[in-house]
Formats: structure tokens, C-alpha cells, sequence
């Protein structure tokens, strides 16, 4: 399956699973206990989002001055932002993924498989220079009329 045909399937069903779970849990807890959890979630999620954004930027920031590339922050980063935004979504299940999302040890874990798998295999950032053509000679060029 191509990638654009699993996120239509993730977006199509995610919505459906996470009504039917809402409805299943509201009818044993009752619709107040229900609500009460995905607010207290999402209100989680936003001060999580907040404290761990800011431990990240702060690490960011000291390894640029010291001169270190900061790889990991830089991927943290975005993962931070798809946690807190799948915990103020409304649901058990972005709730859970988000907050495996915010969760540090986890988080780095992530961080590490798409350095590893993604950005080493396929060279970017730093994309290996190809080497010059030895059938190139460098010269002035100069027209005399």
C-alpha cells in the first residue's frame, strides 16, 4: 500500500474507533465520568506539551552553544507537537498514542529509530558529495577580440 492510502485508512478509521470506544466507556462510567476524563486528558496534554516543549528547547539550545548539532531535539520537537496535539484531541486512543508521544524515555526511543532508519539511509541532511570529475579542468577563461 502506498503511504497516502494508509493515512486515508488512519483517517477514516481512527474517528470511527474512537467514537465507538467513547460511547462504550460512557455506557459503563456514565457520560460525566466520560467527559470529565477527555477534558482532564486534554488539559494534561497541554501543560505535558508545555513543560516537555520547553526541557527540549532549553537542551536544543545548549547544545547549539556548545557547538553540538542537536539531532535528537531537532526530531523531538515535532514528536512533542503530534503528542500534545493527539492528547487535545477528543478520545482514548490519540490519548494513549499521545501520550507515548510525551513520555521522555519513549520519545528518545522514536527519536532514534527515525535518525537510524530514515535520516542515515537516506543521506539528509548531510547528503554525501559526489566526487569531482577528473575529466574537468580548471581554468581562466578570457576573450580577446
Amino acid at each position: 500500500m502506498k503511504i497516502f492510502q494508509i493515512l486515508f485508512l488512519i483517517v477514516l478509521i481512527i474517528p470511527f474507533a474512537e467514537i465507538y470506544l467513547l460511547l462504550q466507556v460512557g455506557s459503563i462510567i456514565g457520560a460525566f465520568p466520560t467527559i470529565f476524563i477527555v477534558v482532564f486528558t486534554a488539559a494534561v496534554g497541554a501543560w505535558l506539551l508545555k513543560q516537555q516543549g520547553f526541557v527540549t528547547f532549553r537542551r536544543f539550545q545548549e547544545n547549539l552553544a556548545k557547538g553540538i548539532v542537536p539531532a535528537y531535539e531537532m526530531i523531538e520537537g515535532p514528536i512533542i507537537l503530534l503528542g500534545g496535539l493527539l492528547l487535545l484531541t477528543p478520545g482514548f486512543i490519540t490519548d494513549i498514542l499521545g501520550f507515548f508521544c510525551l513520555i521522555p524515555p519513549l520519545r528518545k526511543k522514536i527519536a532514534q529509530y527515525v535518525i537510524e532508519n530514515h535520516l542515515i539511509q537516506s543521506g539528509w541532511p548531510f547528503q554525501k558529495q559526489s566526487a569531482p570529475d577528473k575529466t574537468v579542468l580548471e581554468g581562466e577563461f578570457k576573450k580577446e577580440d
